[in-house]
Formats: C-alpha cells, sequence, structure tokens
C-alpha cells in the first residue's frame, strides 16, 4: 500500500498532531507535543495491517472519522488543567479492492491537555492528559480497527516505542473508572522520561485505559505526569469527566 501526497492542510494537521515541524512547544517539560505524538501513533497503527478493508467495494475513496472525545470544563475547573484544542491525525492509504486501487482515510482526532507544575526552580507543563478517538472502521457490519483489541500493555508498548524519552514502564497499579458511565479498567505505570531539553531525567507515572467503545468510536485515555506532582487523583478525576457524542 501506498499513502497519497498530502496537502498543506493535511500537512499541518498531522503536525499539530505529532509536534512535527513545531519547536520549542511551551514551557518544555515531558511536553504535550510528545505524549500527543505517542497517542497519534496509536491511531495510525490501528490502520496498519487492516487488509479487511479489502472487502469495500464500489469505485470512490473510503473515509472513516471520528468523533472527538473531550474533557468537560468542569473537570478542569477542579483540577487545573487547560485545554489545547483538539487536533486531526489524518492517516491515508491505498488498498486493492476488486481489482482496482481503493483509496481509504482514517481521522482520528486527539483532544490534549495539560498542567504547569513547578520543578527544579523551573515551571513545566509536565502533567499531560490526552484522548484520542480513532474510529472502529466498520466494514459489512463488522469491525476492523485493532485498536479495538488492544490492552494498556500493548498500548503502553507502543508509547514507549514512539516517545524517545520514555523507558523502564513497569506496571504499578490497576483500577477501574466511571468513564462514559461505565466501568473501565486502567494500568497505572512507574516509567522514567527525560525532561525536554533539561538534561535530567525525573519518575513519570503513566495511566492508559483499556479502548471504549462509544459511539463508532474507540477511545483511549492517557494520562502522564512526574510522580512528584501527585497527580494520580486528578487523572482519574479528568477520566470521570471525559465525554463523547455517542456515550
Amino acid at each position: 500500500m501506498s499513502g497519497r501526497s498530502e496537502t498543506p492542510e493535511r500537512a499541518a494537521a498531522r503536525d499539530r498532531s505529532t509536534g512535527h515541524g513545531r519547536t520549542g512547544d511551551r514551557d518544555g517539560g515531558i511536553t504535550r507535543r510528545r505524549a500527543v505524538a505517542a497517542a497519534g501513533a496509536i491511531g495510525i497503527s490501528g490502520l496498519a495491517g487492516c487488509t479487511a478493508l479489502d472487502l469495500v467495494t464500489g469505485g470512490g475513496p473510503v473515509e472513516f472519522t471520528a468523533t472527538a472525545a473531550t474533557v468537560t470544563e468542569a473537570a478542569l475547573e477542579e483540577t487545573g488543567y487547560e485545554s489545547n484544542g483538539v487536533s486531526d491525525d489524518v492517516v491515508s492509504r491505498e488498498v486493492e479492492a476488486g481489482g482496482q486501487t481503493r483509496e481509504v482515510e482514517v481521522t482520528n482526532r486527539i483532544a490534549e491537555y495539560d498542567r504547569a507544575i513547578e520543578m527544579l526552580g523551573q515551571e513545566y507543563r509536565a502533567s499531560v492528559f490526552t484522548v484520542l478517538s480513532t474510529p472502529q472502521v466498520q466494514v459489512l457490519g463488522r469491525t476492523f480497527n485493532p485498536v479495538g483489541d488492544m490492552g494498556p500493555d500493548e498500548l503502553a508498548e507502543l508509547i514507549r516505542d514512539r516517545y524517545d524519552g520514555l523507558g523502564n514502564i513497569e506496571r504499578a497499579d490497576e483500577y477501574t473508572t466511571g468513564l462514559f458511565g461505565g466501568e473501565t479498567p486502567v494500568v497505572e505505570y512507574d516509567a522514567e522520561a527525560d525532561l525536554a531539553d533539561g538534561g535530567i531525567t525525573v519518575d513519570l507515572a503513566l495511566h492508559v485505559t483499556e479502548p471504549v467503545k462509544v459511539g463508532g468510536d474507540f477511545v483511549v485515555c492517557i494520562g502522564a505526569y512526574p510522580e512528584a506532582a501527585g497527580d494520580r487523583d486528578t487523572v482519574i478525576r479528568l477520566l470521570d469527566g471525559t465525554e463523547h457524542p455517542g456515550a
């Protein structure tokens, strides 16, 4: 399969979701740019290897677009986190179907939040919370996005592989949260992470949910913060305050 050329608009959307083409995200730290790049990669992996898309028939392009999941204003006010908006992560592929080439485009939606904390006499926006919404990719009544079958451990491995400054991830705890009114499993990991441009390594807490099927999407929430920030209860509040129009 080969991807088609990106338009400037698509390239800009990709850069917003991965952090490519930008430098100096505000205040450095374990930047939201890096965290979002990892989250976007999860959605990209969902399309890779999705050979069942060959089942699609017809002549026009096939598009799958997620609906954004976001955190309520009430939860943000209680936790001190700030919204950095919702960006699109667009993945385009060409597949062979019925003897013809079909274009398939998947649009993931990524909501970004962060909070400033003070460490070593400097302020870093080092506590980050990311909500990824990726379409289920339904073809002939079946769902083919592999993200739906991934557990937190697999998702954490994807994040580690795409986050140059993240390592030594170990399971620390497991709990459930009332995400979308249900009981969603969440795994908390201990890890180490580099402070962007800081030349130091900090102990990091990483929270990863199981993918939740809501509406026509799968939603994954990722929270990361220096352990010194003590944001565990804050992340749980953000999880409970995440909403999706399909819920």
